[in-house]
């Protein structure tokens, strides 16, 4: 199974340049440029040069080194039809960096007594169930958001799903965990609705309201907000792009507001730096401690064991904070978050010990390493080290993992018995199956053949062998490649769907409702 969730050929404009102070609350007016921004100009042309190669339409990028703002640029295209520019104030989706704005207000709402990292997540919700009882009891708010419930994605859950913020923590109890609570780090972003969820209610309002109220009021992030829906509605917005074999095309903005707190947040480089400048300061904006440095202090510091080899020498090993991932690089301490959803990929980064610190944005949602790289090249400048060559670096890991794929690609084909036909008429496979925390999935028949919807997904069914069927390949689909089973009870009537939504744990199990039932009958 694909992820969920992930990443023309343009000219590539650089379209804003500002060079400022810092001040609190607002960015002070430009000003001559410093050694740190001198220390930059060879950037515009490694950006173009990158962007290029993975076919990024458009990228912001805003940096901080020493309190002091000395990048603040557009390139490329919010819009390819029509040629629009990135500026400083494009909003973009900046996907799971959201999960630190999500811890933030929690710790500001601990720092007032209103919530203990350490008391279990029922002291506050009574009615918090997971599939694992010592999980239920033992879940702490601490645990919600360093990835150790023991539970995998489980994204079908709620990618492309109409259920509401409630119905998504209510169906938790059903999600089925592949490690033991707190055995191993696992991304998890359930967890963190549920995290943004416990913050409405201690607030006796919605996730989106605090953050709103307590984060964008006092760092004027006035732009910012909550939703692909209001993004749309601005003057300055990106639409999101993805790659289907050499060609980038425009899709669809993926609506997440839902499960918002893990990741629904859109903003632009100019009101996101003000953010990381919070963050390098451990909490403090203006003259005013809006985040106990205490608390500031744990989102930086390693929670979760996150385990890795060491493939390169100048990368350290990694682990996750709260809200935040833990590494260093070239023997400097890095704290960082990227975001991904449908046409987006973006990257917060900071090293808190040498003051600097960077927002990247890009509008290309697949096979794209590109925030990563300036990253590192911006690191590697205003530290005053030779440069790294990770372009070629990551060119030369991808073209492995292509040589590796094109040499396995006959083994699911392999796996086909030939000559087998399905076990009923295709009639019969005709209904809507249920499961109690993924919901329904629909199966339909036209004249091709089956048809499949879940969520707000459909595609055919193509049979593969015996009752197994697969979604033909699709790079705007999803679910490209999986492949269903339908079982029939005793008495030969086709009754369950096993569908590998979750590849950690064993296939979820749809059981077929009553037509009565499927179609709203008593």
């Amino acid at each position: 199974m694909h992820s969920i969730v992930a990443f023309v050929l343009l000219p590539l404009a650089v379209l804003s340049h500002q060079t400022t102070a810092l001040a609190q609350p607002r960015l002070a007016e430009a000003r001559p440029a410093s050694d740190q921004t001198a220390a930059l100009d060879s950037l515009d042309a490694f950006i173009g040069e990158v962007m290029e190669e993975w076919q990024v339409p458009g990228l912001a990028t805003a940096v901080v080194k020493d309190g002091e703002l000395v990048l603040l640029r557009g390139y490329g295209h919010r819009d390819v039809d029509e040629q629009l520019p990135v500026t400083p104030r494009t909003l973009f989706a900046i996907g799971s960096i959201t999960k630190s704005f999500t811890v933030t207000v929690l710790g500001m709402l601990a720092d007032e007594g209103r919530l203990d990292w350490d008391l279990p997540v029922r002291t506050y919700l009574p009615d918090f169930q997971l599939y694992d009882d010592m999980a239920t009891l033992r879940m702490t708010p601490r645990d919600l958001v360093t990835h150790r419930s023991g539970l995998p994605r489980h994204d079908g859950l709620w990618y492309g799903s109409a259920l509401t913020r409630r119905e998504l923590y209510e169906r938790l109890r059903y999600l089925e965990p592949s490690e033991d609570f707190r055995g191993a780090y696992q991304y998890q972003n359930l967890m963190f609705m549920t995290a943004g969820f416990l913050a409405g209610q201690l607030s006796g309002t919605r996730w989106e309201d605090v953050v709103r109220e307590r984060i964008f009021g006092p760092l004027g992030m006035s732009r910012s907000n909550f939703s692909v829906t209001e993004s749309q509605r601005s003057d300055d917005f990106a639409y999101p792009y993805t790659k289907v074999g050499d060609d980038v095309r425009q899709v669809d903005f993926r609506n997440i507001d839902e499960v918002g707190p893990a990741g629904s947040i859109n903003s632009s480089v100019e009101e996101m730096i003000r953010y990381v400048q919070f963050h390098i300061e451990k909490g403090e904006y203006g003259e005013e401690q809006l985040l106990s440095e205490a608390n500031a202090e744990q989102m930086q510091t390693p929670q979760t064991a996150i385990q890795s080899r060491i493939v390169y020498d100048e990368l350290g090993h990694g682990a996750y904070g709260m809200g935040f991932r833990v590494t260093s690089y070239r023997g400097h301490k890095v704290v960082q978050h990227g975001g991904g959803i449908d046409g987006f990929i973006a990257l917060l980064s900071f090293m808190p010990r040498d003051r600097i610190g960077m927002i990247i944005l890009t509008n290309q949602g697949a096979d794209n390493p590109v925030p990563t790289i300036v990253a590192r090249r911006v690191y590697d400048q205003l530290l005053g080290l030779e440069p790294v060559d990770w372009a070629g670096r990551v060119k030369e890991e991808q073209a492995r993992a292509r040589e590796v794929e094109e040499g396995s690609g006959g083994s699911e084909a392999d796996q086909r018995v030939e000559g087998t036909s399905t076990s009923h008429d295709l009639s019969e496979y005709v209904g809507t199956f249920e499961h109690p925390g993924y919901g329904t999935v629909g199966v339909s028949l036209d004249a091709d053949g089956l048809v499949v919807t879940f969520n707000d997904v459909t595609s055919p069914l193509v049979h593969f062998h015996y009752d197994v069927f697969e979604v033909p390949e699709n790079p705007l689909v999803p679910f490209e490649g999986l492949k269903v089973m339908f079982l029939y009870n005793k008495q030969g009537e086709i009754d369950r769907l096993l569908v590998p939504l979750e590849p950690r744990v064993d296939d979820i199990v749809f059981v077929r409702l009553p037509d009565d039932a499927a179609t709203g009958g008593s």
